[in-house]
């Protein structure tokens, strides 16, 4: 076995590849598990105890010489290569371009394009917080602690604190501008929400929403469908029709959902519109006076409206798109659609 050792010894120190291919061919030669050096330490287990402490010293030396040589020309391999590389560099071409800038995000631009909207019939904008309390963001909107309500949204609790949570609609802001500031109040409040649900094509456990609230003396229902209509005229094309349907919602009474004509088919029928020309777009309807009163309102002078809509689903309407989770995959072949 010394014999062997030595004539493998001799072999290393004299090897001498003449490609990287070749280095890699002994590699597998001499280290691979199937390797000489393997089977080596097998038949080492054989070895006679007196024989044993200097044929290992050998073996091991065999072993690191090996590795060593290996090494050496791999590296000797490589840094030719990439000297090669260098000087296959053409100085005389140009430049690398500049970077292109960015586009804003399809959802910032329908956001800024609602807000624009309403700020010109005199709508402020206020965004509040995403971990909201209990009270801002349930109890206070008439929907109290084991309220059927609470249903409708699967919430996500803060450190499974059941006071704190990721806010599940952006009306919570609007209970702050009601606790501090006197009417009249018209206000839109735009933000991501959270709800615990599957991510699919037509949902997902993060969206954006933009709720309105409107509160003064002698406000009606019919304030509320003539703003509605604006915005839907503003938004959609002059030729958009709405209607409202009766709903539920714990925060208003009477309630609505609004729908628009379909802006693909211009109320023809098509598969967004499900063929019947109509499609919703937000929720609405008249506060309800034990919000008014949740909030230090005094509900016999005052009356409001409120409404809110998913900003995703305007996006998706007004650009036809049909995936959602397309909004939030950073997908530069998409985003760059909107430049």
């Amino acid at each position: 076995m010394l014999e062997r050792i030595n004539k493998l010894l001799s072999e290393v120190e004299a090897f001498a590849a003449q490609s990287k291919e070749e280095v890699e061919e002994y590699r597998i030669k001499w280290l691979s598990k199937k390797g000489e050096v393997s089977e080596l330490f097998d038949e080492f287990k054989t070895v006679s105890a007196d024989l044993k402490r200097e044929v290992g010293q050998k073996l091991n030396l065999l072993k690191n010489k090996a590795q060593e040589k290996i090494n050496e020309l791999k590296e000797k391999y490589e840094a030719q290569q990439e000297q090669g590389n260098k000087q296959s560099i053409d100085l005389t071409l140009p430049a690398f371009p500049t970077l292109q800038n960015g586009t804003r995000h399809p959802l910032t631009l329908v956001k800024n394009q609602i807000i624009d909207i309403f700020s010109r019939i005199g709508f402020t904008v206020s965004e509040g917080k995403e971990i909201e309390d209990d009270w801002h963001n349930f109890t206070a909107l008439n929907t109290p602690e084991n309220h059927p309500a609470r249903d409708m949204q699967d919430t996500f609790y803060v450190n499974l604190n059941p006071e704190m949570v990721l806010r599940t609609q952006t009306s919570s802001a609007q209970v702050h501008i009601m606790e501090r500031q006197k009417p009249p109040i018209r206000v839109i409040s735009p933000g991501r929400v959270y709800r615990n649900e599957a991510i699919s094509a037509r949902a997902h456990c993060q969206f954006h929403q933009v709720e309105g609230l409107y509160i003064d003396e002698k406000v009606s229902f019919a304030d509320l469908k003539q703003t509605l209509l604006y915005f839907a005229k503003e938004m959609f094309g002059a030729d958009t029709n709405i209607r409202l349907r009766p709903s539920y919602f714990p925060f208003t009474e009477p309630s609505a959902e609004m729908d628009i004509s379909c802006t693909i088919c211009k109320g023809a029928g098509c598969n967004v519109c499900k063929h019947t020309g109509w499609v919703e777009i937000l929720g609405c309807g008249m506060v309800d006076p034990q919000v008014l009163i949740n909030c230090g309102i005094d509900k016999k002078k005052y009356r409001g409206f409120a409404f809110g809509m998913g900003i995703e689903r305007i996006t998706m309407l007004k650009y036809e798109i049909k995936d959602l989770r397309l909004f939030f995959e950073n997908d530069k072949r998409f985003l760059e659609q909107f430049s």
